[in-house]
């Protein structure tokens, strides 16, 4: 089978050996005004088709068949007498020479890893372009080169780390996906051994999500789902390493110094501000203070809302209400419901009961079946009971008006019906004795308008004890 393969390729080698005395024109720059096909073309070809034709039968098994030791003779005499013949010669060595690293004896292992290097540094050397353009492929190829040394020799990972940083540098976020994983890998690696500091740690990772974030950008814009889902892939790997790393303290300390350095940088802002969140720091004043820099730099609704959270969170409520305010024109209205109700809270606090009436209403438009407004009603229609009369009687009467809203807020959220059971039966205590109704001339069910600013029409009713 060697012997008819070997015929059969010696006359294509003649048939192409016109060729050999040209230079290629497509990804090839001389380096040395050699040709394409070295010294002696017609083996040049021979040896090229061989080696080629074995690698096929071996990538068709699979890598797992034995036509890659017949591939193996041919290929090395083609790598080392027609260096220029195809960026093939280096693509294929490079697979092949890993996998008979990975199969060979520990004290074979050096020299094949020092010629598994040497294919990328020849690589570099005739094809310093990508294939018909003229795009350094520097960077891309130095980063196949670190990964392929970590992965055959894991201890040698410094060196396989200059060639990944050396890409990453050169490439930033068109750098291979893998080769982010990888650099930063080694260098949590490096921090674990007292090599790098943490420092070095989070500023990579803010580095490498940055990057991974643009490429997602960039392919949602392409509506390639496929790669979206890949850097997805790759920004969970680097979370899992980055974990061991991902202190609150750590995080706010390094980054802190960051921002009081560029308080106004939006990239940096939004990294800070991502980091905080996917790591749950939030109980800090540098991710409220981010996020308050990147609303005078984006004013956007949503970080309105967040930034009228954290407000009402630190009793700052007149603060908080202005930010609320204006987080009312985000899309979700979920949330905007959300906004209305704190701001009800918030005016409730402050003792605006109309205000904060009229706000739960607002979220009553966007759900009418959100319960938890008409009990927020419910409760200021009970705090304003004594403030709201001049006798005992009518400093009772809005206790009438507040079950209403407790029963209609069972009624609309039947969830809520055990809790306001209770709160029915409570208030109901406080409801005008019959001695009181018949004193004032009043009836069970006739019908009342409370006044003050509840000025609502209810039902009279007699307490039961």
């Amino acid at each position: 089978m060697k012997a008819k393969i070997f015929i059969f390729l010696l006359g294509l080698g003649l048939s192409l050996s016109v060729m050999a005395g040209t230079p290629v024109e497509n990804n090839w720059v001389p380096q040395d005004n050699g040709t394409r096909y070295g010294k002696d073309s017609i083996k040049c070809l021979v040896n090229l088709s061989l080696y080629s034709e074995f690698y096929k039968q071996w990538k068709q098994s699979h890598y797992k068949g034995e036509a890659l030791q017949d591939a193996v003779g041919p290929w090395h005499w083609t790598f080392k007498n027609c260096p220029r013949a195809t960026e093939n010669i280096y693509i294929d060595g490079a697979r092949m020479m890993k996998f008979r690293i990975r199969k060979a004896p520990p004290n074979k292992k050096p020299a094949m890893i020092d010629t598994l290097m040497m294919i990328y540094n020849q690589r570099l050397k005739y094809f310093p372009y990508k294939f018909g353009t003229s795009i350094p492929q520097k960077g891309e190829v130095l980063g196949r080169a670190g990964i392929a040394l970590y992965q055959v020799d894991p201890g040698a990972y410094k060196k396989a780390f200059k060639y990944l940083k050396e890409s990453l540098d050169l490439n930033k976020q068109k750098a291979l996906g893998a080769v982010y994983i990888y650099y930063f890998r080694i260098l949590t690696r490096m921090a674990r051994e007292g090599q790098a500091d943490t420092t070095a740690v989070i500023n990579a990772y803010d580095r490498l999500i940055g990057y991974a974030n643009d490429r997602i950008k960039e392919y949602k814009a392409q509506n390639n789902t496929r790669k979206i889902a890949e850097y997805k892939n790759i920004k969970a790997a680097l979370d899992y390493s980055f974990q061991p790393f991902a202190n609150c303290k750590d995080l706010v300390r390094i980054y802190t110094k960051k921002y009081e350095k560029s308080p106004e940088n939006e990239e940096l802002l939004k990294n800070i501000i991502g980091t905080l969140e996917d790591k749950q720091c939030f109980n800090n004043n540098l991710y409220f203070d981010a996020n308050q820099s990147l609303y005078k730099i984006d004013p956007q609704p949503e970080t309105a809302y967040l930034l009228g959270t954290l407000l009402l969170k630190q009793n700052k409520t007149a603060e908080a209400i202005k930010y609320l305010a204006k987080s009312t024109t985000m899309a979700d209205k979920d949330r905007v419901l959300d906004a209305y109700m704190y701001m009800a809270q918030a005016y409730q606090n402050l003792n605006n009961y109309p205000r904060a009436r009229e706000l739960a209403y607002k979220a009553l438009k966007i759900n009418p079946h959100y319960g938890m407004a008409y009990v927020l009603i419910g409760d200021l229609y009970a705090a304003s009971a004594n403030k709201c009369g001049n006798n005992d009687l009518t400093k009772l009467v809005a206790y009438w008006a507040a079950v209403d809203k407790y029963k209609q807020a069972k009624r609309v959220q039947p969830d809520l019906a055990d809790v306001m059971n209770k709160r029915i039966a409570v208030y109901r205590q406080h409801f005008p004795t019959t001695e009181q109704l018949f004193f004032y001339n009043l009836k069970p069910g006739q019908k009342y308008k409370v006044g003050c600013w509840i000025n609502e029409e209810t039902t009279v009713r007699a307490a039961k004890k």
